[in-house]
């Protein structure tokens, strides 16, 4: 396993979401060549976030809205925004704490248009057997990819729980080497969200002591620790508003498949994932799917929900990871819903 480095507080979040490692490439383009067609550049990857917009793609709805939607993949939420922000990319699903540092720093260049889901419940913190509380990792050692959901749940269950920095060590360590890490007891706790979440699961003699919905703010407000939101670059809005309102429209229905039709959604999204069929049935199940006619109430300034991503903002501050809180309202733009 690479080497874990103990937490680097201040200023990691903007780091990771300044960076533009990641290298896209496009991997699906639809209905080429046809006479006014909108093209919409989507950031993507496998995760369940990009499901509505992948069924949408393969349904056929983008092109009878006479758009043209090319796929490029991203590794990380930070990478992904950034072509949002250099222009590379129109309409992206992201972790809202990529979104956020960008926030903090005063990008206008996009807006949240939606909330796909809630993935809370496949996400969480795994103990060894003999841990029955947070209480119980101190002196331990616990293994969370730092700038992620999972890293934000970490530390405001060892906050609840009076534990200070210096009483656990929090190391870095990749998502995809978690499993491994818990395997061989290089650490003793880990921290993970699907499909780690269900490979940490598995091994012997490991629980789950907590997934999101032990969350300070989803308890409130129902606000995970990082929540996917649906993002526009300003820009494309301002120049293709009926294209944006034609996807989100696709984008919906594909929702609604994913919520009341999951075997048949699954069976669609077996080439992006490469997963079992049975395991990607329990991913789709594994999230609560929000539809249109959430979608109102969810994005209401101000709201239940809204105020809960400014709580989240405000506690990004309180652990240090960014500067200032933004007023995540001003990011708020629901006038493309139908």
């Amino acid at each position: 396993m690479h080497h874990l480095h103990r937490h680097r507080s201040r200023r990691h979040f903007l780091r990771a979401c300044a960076a533009t490692a990641a290298i896209a490439h496009p991997v699906i383009g639809m209905a080429q060549g046809l006479a006014a067609q909108t093209t919409i550049h989507y950031g993507g990857s496998a995760w369940l976030g990009h499901y509505p917009a992948y069924l949408a793609l393969k349904s056929g709805a983008l092109p009878a809205a006479s758009i043209d939607l090319r796929w490029q993949s991203f590794g990380t939420s930070s990478a992904r925004m950034s072509a949002v922000l250099s222009g590379g990319i129109d309409i992206a699903c992201t972790g809202i704490v990529s979104a956020l540092a960008l926030m903090a720093r005063g990008s206008r260049h996009f807006a949240i248009i939606a909330v796909p889901e809630d993935f809370g419940r496949v996400e969480g913190l795994f103990v060894r057997s003999d841990v029955s509380a947070i209480a119980h990792l101190r002196g331990k050692k616990i293994g969370v990819t730092f700038a992620s959901s999972a890293h934000l749940l970490v530390l405001d269950l060892l906050a609840g729980a009076g534990l200070g920095p210096a009483e656990v060590a929090v190391l870095n360590v990749p998502a995809p080497e978690l499993p491994a890490a818990m395997a061989a007891g290089q650490i003793d706790a880990a921290a993970a969200w699907t499909p780690q979440f269900h490979r940490i699961r598995a091994l012997p003699g490991v629980k789950l002591l907590a997934d999101d919905t032990a969350f300070s703010l989803f308890k409130s407000h129902k606000v995970t620790p990082g929540p996917d939101v649906l993002v526009v670059r300003q820009a494309f809005a301002d120049k293709n508003p009926l294209a944006v309102r034609g996807f989100l429209k696709g984008y919906f229905s594909a929702i609604a498949m994913l919520r009341d039709r999951p075997q048949e959604a699954a069976r669609q999204l077996l080439a992006l994932t490469g997963l079992s069929l049975a395991d990607q049935v329990e991913a789709i199940l594994g999230a609560q799917w929000y539809g249109s006619e959430q979608q109102r109430n969810l994005l209401k300034v101000p709201g239940t929900y809204v105020d809960g991503l400014q709580g989240l903002a405000d506690m990004l501050v309180a652990h240090k990871q960014i500067d200032k809180a933004p007023v995540v309202g001003q990011w708020i733009d629901a006038s493309h819903l139908a």
